[in-house]
């Protein structure tokens, strides 16, 4: 997959933002990877008084895969742990975004053999859009 020009993959979701993020976390426990936070941007936004489309953000990882992205390039730690944003967008479609592993394994310079850890946001993403 060629990466994007700006590094972020964006997937269309089949699935209210709601039940995409649901599917997320159900993904993300049965592969044992620890969700860290789930951030309500647009639930800030209304407390806030402001209107946003529905959009969240969940932070996740796991240490035995990340630990070794960080110590062969400190500099990954400003990216990880992974993200994905689930956001609706002005006419009500839900979109999946992430950075792309190879667009982070350029800006880090991170070792192929490394990739792998950070790869499965491909596959967690894709399934959740379905």
């Amino acid at each position: 997959m060629p990466i994007p020009d700006n590094g972020v993959v964006r997937i269309a979701s089949q699935h209210s933002v709601a039940e995409t993020v649901a599917k997320l976390e159900t993904i993300l426990q049965a592969k044992n990877v620890k969700l860290f936070a789930v951030v309500d941007h647009s639930g800030e936004a209304e407390r806030a008084g402001l209107k946003m489309p529905n959009t969240k953000l969940l932070i996740f990882g796991n240490p035995k895969g990340g630990t070794p992205l960080m110590l062969a390039s400190p500099s990954v730690a400003l990216d990880l742990p992974l993200k994905i944003l689930v956001a609706e967008d002005a006419d009500g479609k839900v979109w999946i975004s992430y950075n792309a592993p190879a667009y982070l394994q350029q800006r880090h310079n991170l070792p192929a053999e490394l990739l792998p850890d950070i790869a499965l946001i491909e596959a967690v993403a894709a399934n959740a859009a379905q």
